[in-house]
């Protein structure tokens, strides 16, 4: 498959994503959101797997995602619904965590000057959101497994989001300019 077919497949796949969100938002439309959804998502894993070699990794992956899936629908009790979304948002975070991390450590690298520059602030940007997304997402299933209580436990939240925002620079600005 030729990078100009791939790069048509993958706007076309964006833009189904962002049309499954926007049918997501009313219950009338909703079935036809997800459909969106799944078109889009169908479309991006056959983009990536005819351009890639890990047949093998990508079938067991999806195997396994579906027996976790299936046994996840068949256990959980509709009420328990908003504790598995946000446990499984969690995930989405955390993959988030560890494709930066991998991207880091990835050998042979041939990126100087700007080019590099830029490659690590998407690094850094992609763990961060999904620290954030992870920690919060957790954060959320105990609050609704009331394991944590739901009111907010500290200082006004305008403040911490300051002071995670200056700390998110203070920290990354080392990582982006300072080299391996």
């Amino acid at each position: 498959m030729s990078n100009n077919l791939v790069t048509v497949a993958y706007i076309a796949a964006s833009a189904l994503f962002i049309l499954s969100l926007s049918g997501l938002s009313n219950q009338d439309t909703a079935k036809r959101g997800n459909l969106l959804g799944v078109l889009g998502m169908a479309i991006a894993f056959l983009a990536t797997a005819l351009i890639s070699q890990g047949y093998p990794i990508q079938i067991s992956s999806i195997g396994l995602g579906v027996v976790v899936g299936v046994w996840a629908a068949l256990r959980v009790a509709m009420t328990a619904m908003p504790e598995m979304v946000a446990f499984l948002n969690s995930f989405v975070g955390l993959a988030a965590v560890l494709v930066g991390f991998a991207e880091y450590l990835q050998p042979g690298s041939a990126m100087v000057g700007m080019e590099e520059t830029i490659h690590r602030i998407e690094i850094y940007a992609g763990v961060f959101i999904g620290m954030v997304t992870f920690t919060g997402s957790m954060i959320a299933v105990a609050k609704l497994q009331a394991i944590v209580p739901a009111a907010p436990c500290c200082c006004r939240p305008p403040l911490v989001t300051i002071a995670m925002l200056v700390a998110m620079v203070a920290f990354g600005f080392p990582f982006v300019f300072c080299g391996r």
